[in-house]
């Protein structure tokens, strides 16, 4: 058994390899344990030994997770058939686990703290420790004993642990103390070094130095957080949420206090105790106390998780001094993706303060739509040039009179002298959207629907004058709940129901209140010309004074001119408030120009609806006017054409060497006909009606908010403009291809002009011919003396000179324009072109021409 035993002692314990008195006290020492078992009337049943040591086991350590191991190492053990004496060896092991210490340490440890962790303190400070047999010397003394007793006989003892533990206490409230102190780096005055001070009476081992750096960190960090909060005690202009984060930061440090005065007064009740490091390359070892008290090893474990705290505080007061509102928010917010428990934690109870303040201004601007926000936190940013600025507001006449803002208060009419600005302009720019702002927790897409929603209430509170606005702020008061941190499911669904009410209730104000319909199609009706009959009436009474110069009209025969149209017309049974809005004006002209250069319709428009139809898109109204009301010209010239020749042909065959001429002529006029019937059908059918359909169901469905209803309406706009004027994205190609079709119109006009002239000949040779007859019938017949002398038998070679080229010229442009058209971007457009060359006619046209 002696040569078993010493093998055994070899395998555990190295040291007795070179140490033979070592390994005859271990050896011995097994020899007493297993001799004084024997004679014991031990029961050989493993399953009842098995449940000794369990019992053992629960004893120790009540929590099982040991005796459940063992049971797992049991199940193993009994399945080796190498081992022959399992009892004994678990008998032999038992004995050792039931021997009792030769001198355990006291269990209580510091009684009148709070609950320390109860993973540390069992595991560093109350179970008792034995000295491994390694360690001990000849005489039984720990190799810790004989060096502090070698250092007191060469007048060099380590330095007691009391003094380090003061100095220690004042390091972690960032206080330098006797024998280890904070210097400030020449780097940066952030960055603090540890300097232990040279005793030549004492010395401070480095595992205890190690540990005081370990310490020292918490206070180092301290400093840094408490330099922040007392930086922002006496500064000016801090922010609401940097306010609110000095504060939770504060309450930290204040626990903080408590925890340093309690361990202070431990300290002092505690007993002093041996030193804790071994010096010069010696293993380090848990010191020997003969009392409780608080060792610096203690502290460690006590301030372990306010070196989290700590840790976690100076990374967000770094991140603050570069952050500032809703940045900051998100900043901190960045900290809780983390994986560890107490991050998660920490990081959530900060936000739950910091976020405060921002909810408080969310909670006004989502159910109020009012900003308050005096330090720029907020994601919602107004525009200090416009803040003070004012909508227009509606009066009884309709258009000009203009009321206040109220973006921040009051609401009460100002004098009209005031600076005022348009519904579009304030309703876009007054208000900003800052995405550096907005908290991650909050999402664009939801910070989106908030800015919406806050313009909409002010929108509606301040610009629409809504006598509903009591109503509608109780219902959001009553779907919004208590907006913090830690609900942010109940924040979604509190921002997605105010944004539904908020939009829905401004949709009511603008198409109920406002009747945005009725003026939309109103403009559809007059300034695209969809009401046939007025136009038509608008264009005969017009159309005598519009020939005449620029100069020579006077706006108040327009205004009665367009009134006369709308009373014999259908426009009769518009509404009073569309029919006043409707006006007569002519642009500015300049030397030359007729009236049908200026001419145009206006259409007035006040606040709000000035939000949707802002002064850019009824520009936009007047270039389709424009353009519509030059092809409605040339269609009307070409019917009066077209009727007074086929009016005139009996008069036409008396010069039957001009029947092919005018043949030609028809010919000619009916390709202008098919021309200007199929761009006038284009522009109103597959153009302006399709746009409308799609405007109108986007409106019937009520959906998203006026920043929905504006880009909607800026897109039946844009696509009115872009197919009406047949424009191209291509660089130059547009104004090349509009200007090439108002050119034709030119040569259609010209050549009604030499079509005219050529009539009026007709008109006179038929008479003179027609005197001659008489007067070989011996008739006298007296020609009229009013008739014009220019259309003689020399004019008619360059009449129909002109009506020739007008022609061919005529078909060379279209020709051109049906080619353009084929390679257009749009498809609508090139569809065009298909319908303008019927049976591919300037295609085949072309094609002779080529081989000519």
């Amino acid at each position: 058994m002696s040569a078993a035993l010493e093998s055994l002692v070899y395998s555990l314990v190295p040291a007795a390899r070179q140490d033979d008195r070592l390994k005859r006290q271990l050896v011995a020492h097994c020899e007493e344990i297993l001799n004084s078992h024997i004679g014991q009337s031990v029961e050989k049943d493993i399953g009842h030994l098995a449940d000794l040591i369990k019992r053992h086991l629960l004893q120790t350590t009540p929590g099982g997770s040991s005796t459940l191991r063992f049971t797992n190492l049991l199940s193993r053990l009994l399945e080796q058939p190498v081992l022959s004496r399992k009892h004994a060896s678990l008998q032999f092991l038992y004995s050792l686990a039931s021997t009792p210490a030769p001198t355990p340490l006291s269990s209580t440890f510091l009684p009148s703290l709070a609950p320390p962790p109860p993973s540390r303190l069992t595991s560093k400070a109350a179970t008792p420790v034995e000295p491994r047999p390694s360690q001990k010397g000849p005489n039984g003394k720990s190799k810790a004993d004989l060096l502090r007793e070698y250092r007191i006989s060469i007048g060099q003892p380590h330095t007691p642990e009391h003094l380090i533990l003061r100095d220690t206490l004042y390091l972690l409230q960032g206080i330098s103390g006797k024998y280890v102190r904070f210097s400030v780096s020449r780097d940066s005055d952030q960055n603090k070094e540890l300097v232990f001070v040279e005793d030549p009476r004492y010395y401070i081992p480095a595992p205890t130095r190690a540990l005081i750096h370990r310490l020292a960190e918490v206070g180092h960090l301290y400093q840094r957080v408490d330099s922040f909060v007392r930086e922002r005690e006496g500064r000016v202009g801090v922010g609401m949420i940097e306010q609110s984060l000095c504060h939770h930061l504060q309450t930290q440090l204040t626990e903080y206090y408590r925890l340093i005065a309690v361990l202070e007064s431990q300290m002092a009740t505690g007993s002093h105790t041996d030193d804790l490091g071994r010096a010069n390359g010696v293993e380090d070892e848990r010191p020997r106390e003969e009392e409780a008290g608080l060792t610096l090893k203690r502290l460690d474990v006590w301030i372990e998780d306010w070196r989290l705290r700590m840790r976690m505080m100076s990374v967000c007061v770094e991140g603050a001094k570069d952050a500032h509102g809703g940045a900051l928010v998100n900043l901190i917010h960045g900290y809780a993706e983390n994986g560890d428990p107490f991050i998660r934690k920490f990081t959530n109870q900060l936000l739950e303060e910091v976020s405060k303040p921002f909810f408080a201004t969310l909670h006004k601007w989502l159910f109020s739509g009012e900003l308050h926000d005096p330090f720029s936190e907020f994601f919602v940013a107004v525009d200090p040039e416009l803040a003070h600025l004012q909508y227009m507001q509606p009066s009884s006449q309709g258009v000009g009179q203009l009321a206040s803002d109220g973006g921040f208060a009051g609401g009460d009419v100002e004098d009209v002298s005031e600076e005022r600005a348009g519904g579009l302009q304030l309703w876009e720019q007054k208000y900003q959207f800052q995405q550096d702002m907005l908290p991650a927790f909050v999402g664009e897409a939801f910070g989106r629907k908030i800015f919406s929603t806050g313009k909409s209430l002010n929108f509606i509170r301040y610009s629409c004058h809504d006598s509903d606005w009591v109503a509608t702020r109780e219902k959001l008061s009553n779907t919004g709940g208590i907006l913090q941190y830690s609900d942010i499911v109940g924040l979604e669904r509190s921002i997605d129901t105010a944004y539904q009410i908020a939009s829905q209730r401004l949709f009511d104000v603008f198409f109920e209140k406002y009747r945005l319909l009725d003026h939309l199609s109103a403009l559809k009706h007059y300034l695209l010309l969809g009401y046939g009959d007025f136009v038509e009436q608008l264009m005969d009474t017009l159309g005598p004074s519009l020939s005449r110069p620029a100069n020579a009209l006077y706006r108040h025969n327009l205004t009665a001119t367009l009134e006369s149209a709308l009373r014999s017309s259908n426009a009769q049974n518009d509404s009073p408030d569309v029919l006043r809005r409707l006006d007569a004006r002519m642009l500015e002209y300049s030397h030359g120009e007729i009236g049908w250069d200026v001419f145009t319709l206006e259409y007035k428009i006040d606040a709000p609806i000035d939000t949707v139809l802002d002064p850019t898109a009824m520009v936009e109204y007047l270039k389709l006017f424009n353009h519509l009301w030059k092809i409605k010209r040339v269609e009307s010239t070409l019917n009066a054409g077209w009727m007074r020749i086929a009016g005139g042909a009996k008069t036409f065959l008396q010069i039957p060497e001009l029947e092919y001429d005018w043949h030609q002529v028809r010919l000619v006029m009916a390709e202008m006909i098919h021309f200007i019937r199929q761009l006038q059908a284009y522009c109103h059918l597959e153009v302006i009606e399709c746009s409308w359909q799609q405007l109108h169901n986007f409106i019937q469905k009520k959906e998203g908010d006026l920043d929905a209803l504006i880009e909607n309406h800026r897109a039946y706009l844009d696509r009115m403009v872009k197919k009406v004027l047949l424009l191209s994205p291509k660089a130059g190609k547009e104004e090349n291809l509009l200007n090439q079709v108002r050119d034709v119109f030119t040569l259609i006009l010209q050549f009604r002009e030499a079509t005219d002239d050529l009539y009026n000949y007709c008109l006179s040779e038929s008479a003179r011919r027609d005197v001659e007859k008489d007067a070989a019938r011996g008739v006298v017949t007296r020609i009229d003396g009013r008739s014009d002398g220019r259309y003689t038998q020399e004019s008619l070679p360059g009449i129909l000179a002109r009506v020739k080229d007008y022609g061919m010229s005529f078909s060379e442009r279209v020709q051109v324009i049906v080619l353009a058209l084929a390679t257009h971007s749009d498809l609508d457009c090139r569809f065009l072109g298909i319908r303008l060359s019927f049976s591919d006619f300037y295609k085949m046209r072309k094609e002779q021409q080529t081989r000519a």
